[in-house]
């Protein structure tokens, strides 16, 4: 009890005043400022779990947060067929699955409401086909029924049974990512090695699948349509834990209205949160005393305790000075084009060389033949089917049309633009120029139509070292998780991780300058005249 009172009095304000002062050049300033370059899952994420952690940890903190574009979530987006205010469809990142701990915690916890995945009642329409630019190899209609599942034994043996547990062990390791002893990790790298997916990144999924056995129709037919709605990618040129994360499917979801409201939510969550939307930066700049300043396109200014760049370095368009000690390197990304477009017409069966009278399932992925040869070190190679996907997104009332009509909303993903010729083709009906450049009557065949040229993720090639998280002492990145595994999750993900560094770095500034606080008063103390020094264990 004596210990205490000596404590209180003497050691408080000492200690209280090293730790909060603002003055040039101590540890520790009053107010922490972070600058963080993105808006989209990572930065948003990194925003959040700042905030909290900082909380958490009774640390001030100011953090900015900067998009150049006029929206947040990155390639998480959404637009408005014939432009209706009330009606929306994901452009970009569209599901979420229910191992994505922090966006179905999220969503949960800012209370989004998960859509309602649209399901046709047209009798006999397959919800599912997979089409290899002859015949459907496979269709779905039940949603995963006991006669859809006895016909994929049928045809593919135990391949399904196998990769569903390769699938869970790889889902299974990754989890580690979000727990202690791995989280936060420093290394993405060492990360992955230290879960045993190295061997898996190494490969490419075509190679690793044919090394646990799964037999080549399954992977060829189903695995291979995954990763080509998925990432654009063929199996002989997307590494394994890619094409096993294609797999992992389960309880997909999205947000009504828009994937994009989870980091929005995010970012104003806090009060110690400022986004700031078309906010161009051209410059790092690292000053001596180690802070940091960007400098915006339009002259301004701005220094920063630590910068978390949160979008791929090679879009940026930034100027780093002096250079980091790591520079990523650039990621190819693939270029895909996404075309939406409503109609009232459905696709047309001889499009698929089926009967007139015959239903087109409503979502189609596409495989490549097995007996085709293709450029296996082409990622996007189409092959015979022409496309990636195509699918019904929604059926909505067209509003301006002469007299109101039901019709389909439709999204088309493909390594080249989608063009009237093809439509006409795939719908049956005639579709001229005019009407894929939106200047047609709103009766017309294509009522709507809106392309987007999208650097959608990176070709995830097999590798065994990734980019590193800390580019330099108070620069983060991350984006090297791209080529790991490409995501909403896993980039809001590293946004946590480097969070959680960012302040775990903080803690250990306030415990070092405590420290420093001792230390000092006890050389202090022992440097008193004879008969005024007061023990240094009294006061402790």
């Amino acid at each position: 009890m004596m210990v205490r009172i000596l404590t209180l009095p003497l050691l408080a304000p000492v200690a209280a005043a090293a730790l909060s002062s603002g003055n040039a050049g101590d540890k520790v300033t009053d107010q922490k400022r972070i600058g963080i370059i993105g808006a989209g899952a990572a930065g948003s994420s990194a925003a959040y779990h700042l905030a909290q952690y900082a909380r958490d940890a009774d640390i001030p903190t100011q953090i900015d947060v900067y998009e150049r574009s006029a929206h947040v979530g990155g390639r998480s987006t959404t637009i408005n067929p014939w432009d209706h205010p009330h009606y929306s469809v994901e452009l970009g990142a569209s599901i979420f699955v229910e191992v994505n701990h922090i966006l179905v915690n999220a969503s949960r916890d800012f209370g989004l409401r998960t859509a309602t995945r649209m399901v046709h009642d047209d009798k006999g329409m397959a919800d599912l086909g997979i089409w290899n630019g002859k015949e459907f190899v496979y269709t779905m209609t039940d949603e995963g029924g006991w006669w859809d599942m006895a016909k994929l034994f049928w045809r593919y043996g135990y391949a399904p049974v196998k990769t569903n547990s390769l699938m869970k062990d790889t889902v299974g390791k990754f989890l580690n990512f979000y727990e202690k002893p791995l989280f936060p990790f420093k290394s993405l790298s060492k990360a992955v090695q230290d879960v045993g997916l190295i061997e898996v990144t190494g490969l490419t999924g075509e190679q690793f699948l044919k090394n646990k056995g799964v037999g080549d129709l399954f992977a060829n037919e189903i695995i291979q349509a995954s990763t080509r709605v998925n990432y654009a990618s063929n199996l002989g040129s997307i590494h394994g834990v890619e094409t096993m994360v294609c797999m992992a499917a389960n309880g997909a979801m999205q947000i009504d209205g828009g994937n994009w409201q989870i980091f929005d939510r995010m970012l104003s969550s806090s009060s110690s949160i400022a986004t700031h939307l078309n906010a161009t930066i051209t410059h790092i700049s690292k000053q001596t005393n180690g802070t940091y300043v960007l400098t915006f396109s339009n002259g301004g200014t701005k220094t920063f305790d630590q910068i978390i760049l949160a979008s791929p370095l090679q879009f940026s368009h930034l100027v780093i000075d002096p250079a980091p000690a790591h520079v990523p390197d650039q990621i190819p990304y693939i270029k895909l084009h996404v075309t939406h477009f409503a109609t009232p017409h459905k696709l047309s069966p001889s499009a698929f060389n089926l009967p007139p009278d015959a239903q087109v399932p409503q979502a189609i992925l596409t495989t490549i033949p097995a007996e085709e040869p293709y450029p296996h070190n082409d990622t996007t190679y189409n092959g015979s089917p022409g496309f990636f996907s195509i699918s019904i997104l929604k059926s909505l009332i067209n509003p301006l049309s002469a007299v109101p009509r039901q019709e389909y909303v439709y999204k088309i993903f493909s390594d080249e633009p989608v063009s009237a010729a093809f439509l006409s083709n795939y719908l049956g009906v005639p579709v001229t120029d005019a009407e894929i450049e939106g200047t047609a009557d709103p009766d017309a065949n294509v009522s709507w139509f809106h392309h987007k040229l999208f650097h959608s993720y990176p070709h995830e090639f097999p590798r065994v070292t990734f980019e590193e998280l800390k580019l330099d002492d108070g620069l983060w990145y991350t984006s090297g998780m791209e080529s790991f595994i490409s995501t909403m999750e896993t980039n809001a993900l590293m946004g946590r991780n480097i969070a959680r560094l960012v302040v775990d770095r903080w803690l250990e500034e306030k415990l070092e300058g405590a420290e420093d606080v001792f230390e000092g008063w006890r050389y202090e103390g022992l440097q008193q005249p004879a008969g005024q020094q007061q023990p240094f264990h009294a006061k402790l």
